[in-house]
């Protein structure tokens, strides 16, 4: 995995002293190299258009997860194969455990197909940060994160407006059951900033500082002991040594990691829509 934080030093680094890690080292050029256009100059700095790795993560997993899925129910038999067994109990993972217990029973199942295709979409894209090759979190770029916080706020309050009405709707959202008199004057702005306005922000934060938090330390960790042992040698090296073996220990806990930030993603969207439909607030 070390190939992964390779570019964060760099020769003029190397001559003074250990570079550390940064979040330069998540703006990854174009493939191919970086090409300007002056289309993209704004203050006298040009800024880089093209196809760059973690827009290919994206297509690549878009693909792995229809194709995964698409040829586990191909085939289907009353009694499943390999394939089929793990593509049903993916598929009742998210259906029983976040679509029917989030959701609940009668409105769950309609919301089954993005809950599950979401899902799998962003742990497949977590764990690109530990598949040989790719090694970069696609979520570690916080656009892509807010992108699908969007589409995800879209989804909650389309089908809440689309139950309550559009006036029904942010009145459920925005005046809280049960209160009354003046202080509605400082609930009502409070609680559509926190319902509306702040909860896609929040979804995405969550995932995108998880997955960059844990890259930037197994970049640390990795370099540092490079460092330490091509560097500086002798005692250092039992140090360097150290640094290699929390490298390995933080790489596993980031599966962890990567695997519970899709499923918080994808259970807070379940609840948001849970309160979108719900008649009371």
């Amino acid at each position: 995995m070390l190939s992964l934080v390779l570019t964060a030093a760099s020769g003029e680094g190397e001559s003074e002293g250990f570079t550390p890690p940064s979040p330069a080292d998540f703006n990854l050029p174009p493939i191919g190299g970086s090409t300007s256009s002056s289309t993209f100059e704004f203050l006298g700095q040009a800024n880089y258009a093209g196809v760059t790795k973690p827009m290919v993560q994206l297509v690549l997993v878009a693909i792995l997860v229809f194709a995964l899925f698409y040829a586990a129910s191909r085939k289907r038999a009353m009694v499943p194969g390999k394939l089929q067994y793990v593509g049903e109990e993916a598929y009742g993972f998210v259906r029983n455990s976040i679509g029917r217990d989030i959701i609940g029973s009668h409105d769950f199942q309609r919301f089954v197909p993005y809950l599950f295709a979401l899902f799998f979409f962003v742990l497949f894209n977590n764990f690109a940060a530990t598949v040989p090759f790719l090694q970069f979190p696609t979520f570690s770029r916080s656009g892509l994160v807010y992108s699908l916080a969007l589409l995800s706020w879209v989804v909650y309050n389309g089908v809440g407006i689309k139950k309550h009405g559009f006036v029904g709707y942010f009145k459920l959202q925005s005046v809280p059951s049960g209160v009354h008199g003046p202080i509605l004057a400082l609930l009502i702005p409070l609680e559509f900033l926190s319902n509306i306005l702040v909860r896609p922000v929040t979804l995405a934060l969550r995932l995108f500082c998880n997955m960059f938090a844990g890259h930037l330390l197994l970049i640390l960790f990795a370099l540092g002991g490079e460092y330490l042992i091509a560097e500086m040698g002798g005692a250092y090296i039992g140090v360097g040594l150290l640094s290699w073996v929390l490298f390995i220990a933080v790489a596993f806990l980031e599966v962890l990691i990567q695997f519970l930030q899709a499923y918080v993603f994808v259970l807070l969207t379940a609840m948001y829509i849970a309160g979108a439909l719900a008649d009371e607030h």
